[in-house]
C-alpha cells in the first residue's frame, strides 16, 4: 500500500504528516486503506500533531479523514508548512487549532469530476457536483462561521488564501512563529480569485462577450471525485 501519510512519535507526542496527493493510488475501492489509516490514528492517544502540505485529491478520502480527526478524543493541532489546497483544505477544518506558516497558502475551490454520456449523464454529473459541494461547505461552516452563500462563492471563484487572509476569515487560528513575525498589517493580506483575474482580463478583450471562458470543468471520473 502506497501511503500519503506517516507518523513519527517523539518527546512531544505523536506527529502525522500528510504530503502529497491523498489517496493517490486509491481509497474509495479499497478498504484497506481507511481501516489503517484508522488503526493507526487510534494507536495512540493523547494530543496531535498534524503537518499538510498537500494540493488536494480524493474527495471521500478527505472526508474520512476529516471525520476521524474530528471524531479523536485528544486535541488535533494542524500546522501548514506548504499548501493545504482543495481536499487538503477539507482535512485541514478538523484541526482543535489551526496554525499556517507566513508564507503557506490554502485553497478552495469547486469539487470536480467528468462525466461520459447522454444528457441525462450530464445532469446526474451536474446533481451529483451540487451535492458534494454542499458537504464540503459543511466542513467550511462549522470552523468559519461563514455564511454558506460567500463560501460557495469563494469555492466558485477558486480561492487561494495567504496565511494572514484565512485567519481573517477564520479557515486558520493563527501563525507559525506568529510570536517572532512582526508583520505590518496587511502586507500579507491577500486572497486570489482564479475567476475574478479571467474576467478582468476578458473584460480588456474586443467581443468579450463571445470569448467569456467558461468556469468550472470536469475532470476525473464521476465515480472518483477530486478536488
Amino acid at each position: 500500500m502506497n501511503k500519503f501519510w506517516n507518523w513519527v512519535r517523539d518527546e512531544d507526542g505523536r506527529t502525522l504528516y500528510l504530503n502529497g496527493t491523498i489517496a493517490e493510488e486509491s481509497w474509495f475501492e479499497d478498504e484497506i486503506t481507511p481501516a489503517a489509516f484508522k488503526a493507526e490514528l487510534m494507536a495512540g492517544e493523547g494530543d496531535i500533531t498534524v503537518w499538510i502540505n498537500s494540493p488536494g485529491g480524493d474527495c471521500i478520502a478527505a472526508s474520512q479523514i476529516y471525520c476521524m480527526l474530528m471524531d479523536y478524543r485528544g486535541a488535533v493541532t494542524v500546522k501548514i508548512d506548504g499548501i493545504a489546497a482543495s481536499a487538503a483544505s477539507v482535512v485541514a477544518m478538523a484541526g482543535t487549532t489551526v496554525l499556517m506558516a507566513p508564507t503557506a497558502l490554502m485553497m478552495v475551490h469547486n469539487p470536480l469530476t467528468v462525466a461520459i454520456g447522454d444528457s441525462e449523464e450530464m445532469k446526474k454529473a451536474v446533481a451529483l457536483l451540487d451535492e458534494v459541494k454542499e458537504s464540503i461547505i459543511n466542513a467550511y461552516e462549522i470552523r468559519t462561521g461563514l455564511s454558506r452563500a460567500r463560501l460557495s462563492h469563494l469555492m466558485d471563484a477558486e480561492t487561494w488564501l495567504s496565511a494572514h487572509k484565512a485567519v481573517e476569515l477564520g479557515f486558520a487560528d493563527g501563525l507559525l512563529f506568529g510570536e517572532r513575525a512582526e508583520v505590518p498589517e496587511g502586507a500579507a493580506d491577500f486572497v486570489f480569485s482564479r475567476r475574478a483575474v479571467t474576467n478582468s482580463l476578458l473584460e480588456k478583450l474586443p467581443h468579450r462577450a463571445e470569448k467569456r471562458i467558461p468556469a468550472g470543468p470536469l475532470y476525473g471520473r464521476l465515480d472518483l471525485l477530486k478536488m
